[in-house]
């Protein structure tokens, strides 16, 4: 079925990303999985290409573009090589950009915004702390007053762009009595004394990215680094999360679509008892209806991108997207490692890499419990 969201503009565009992804991207893959990183490389080509700058007002060295399609096409060419891929180009600009131009001061546009546009600069966002993941109400790093300056101490963990960002929208409690209406954002450089960042962790998937613990040890910073109202950082951070849920739930179906074709392809390669397994009818039928929930999910993803647009999106309908989307690619992914059998086990198959991948997807940007907590209230549960 042709999706009617993206018009001819887009689908010039995901050509040229596309050409991007084979030409700068593709050749390199193996030694990101090696190093759990992407090279530097890969942030200046794509800045150089005006890949990150969808978020940044023209004036500050992006696009301001201000059509959240083009973000999508960007998160669903990368998801058609990795999963890993989306998930960092999505933190750094998809994510945390919006926060400092809808947020920040002027002087923090300009000391930012331009180096994140250019790939310079890249970020990470930190609300994850060993103690707690989804409760983000419950965060336990602090931000002390002492005269002009707050002295930060914490910790922070399961950190995408960890090991190599330099900026950091960190979370913490500026004010311990007020609860979820006592935290505040500050724009951490990753050179500032006392910030130090961990080992790269150790994942089941996603060799490609960089995930790494933060550490915040007497971390001094002034007022200049906090990024929109003091106290009012667990607001902020609600605000943006139905767009955060939303390129998780875009990346998510399109990296199981292409896996999906995939399949389909081998399907029809694969010969046993004389004839192509996708001729039995368990696999004919089994994928046709992968087909058709991969087919009706985008459907549903399409409407979540066009909403946020037009600037209503929901946080309930990001909580559904990003909800169904990671239930359906984890089990579109499980299926497709069965169709394969035994090579399906096997990590040298891109089968086995995205299914390893997926997992992770029901759980970073909010459980599916989260999610469906929310969902039910909404509900009036």
């Amino acid at each position: 079925m042709r999706r009617s969201v993206y018009d001819k503009d887009h689908e010039t565009f995901r050509s040229s990303v596309r050409e991007f992804i084979e030409r700068s991207v593709v050749p390199t893959l193996e030694d990101q999985a090696a190093e759990h990183a992407i090279p530097r490389s890969f942030w200046l080509e794509a800045g150089k290409q005006g890949l990150l700058g969808f978020e940044v007002p023209e004036e500050y060295g992006g696009a301001g573009a201000d059509d959240y399609r083009f973000n999508a096409v960007i998160s669903e060419e990368l998801a058609k090589v990795n999963a890993a891929l989306p998930s960092c180009w999505g933190i750094h600009a998809d994510i945390v950009p919006p926060y400092i131009a809808r947020l920040g001061t002027e002087e923090q546009k300009q000391r930012w915004l331009p180096g994140i546009a250019s790939g310079e600069i890249l970020a990470a966002i930190a609300m994850t702390e060993p103690s707690g993941g989804s409760d983000l109400a419950a965060l336990k790093t602090t931000a002390v007053r002492d005269g002009d300056e707050w002295v930060i101490n914490g910790s922070k963990t399961f950190i995408t762009n960890g090991s190599s960002a330099d900026l950091v929208l960190t979370a913490v409690r500026t004010d311990p009595s007020r609860g979820s209406k006592g935290i505040t954002l500050f724009a951490v450089e990753a050179a500032t004394p006392g910030f130090s960042r961990g080992r790269k962790l150790d994942k089941v998937g996603q060799d490609e990215s960089d995930t790494a613990e933060l550490f915040y040890e007497n971390v001094r910073l002034t007022d200049a680094e906090v990024i929109g109202e003091l106290n009012q950082g667990f607001v902020h951070m609600m605000q943006n999360l139905p767009q955060e849920r939303l390129q998780s739930a875009v990346s998510n179906i399109a990296h199981a679509k292409q896996i999906l074709l995939e399949t389909i392809d081998y399907a029809k390669e694969r010969v046993a008892f004389g004839q192509p397994i996708g001729a039995f009818q368990h696999t004919k039928f089994l994928l046709a209806d992968l087909v058709t929930r991969v087919e009706v999910t985008e459907a549903y993803i399409d409407t979540c991108v066009t909403a946020l647009g037009r600037g209503d999106l929901s946080p309930i309908d990001a909580a559904k997207a990003k909800l169904w989307t990671s239930e359906v690619q984890n089990d579109v992914l499980d299926d497709c490692v069965q169709v394969f059998g035994g090579y399906g086990y096997m990590n040298e198959y891109r089968v086995a890499r995205a299914w390893r991948d997926a997992r992770v997807t029901r759980i970073w940007a909010g459980t599916s419990e989260i999610m469906k907590e929310l969902i039910g209230r909404d509900l009036g549960l």
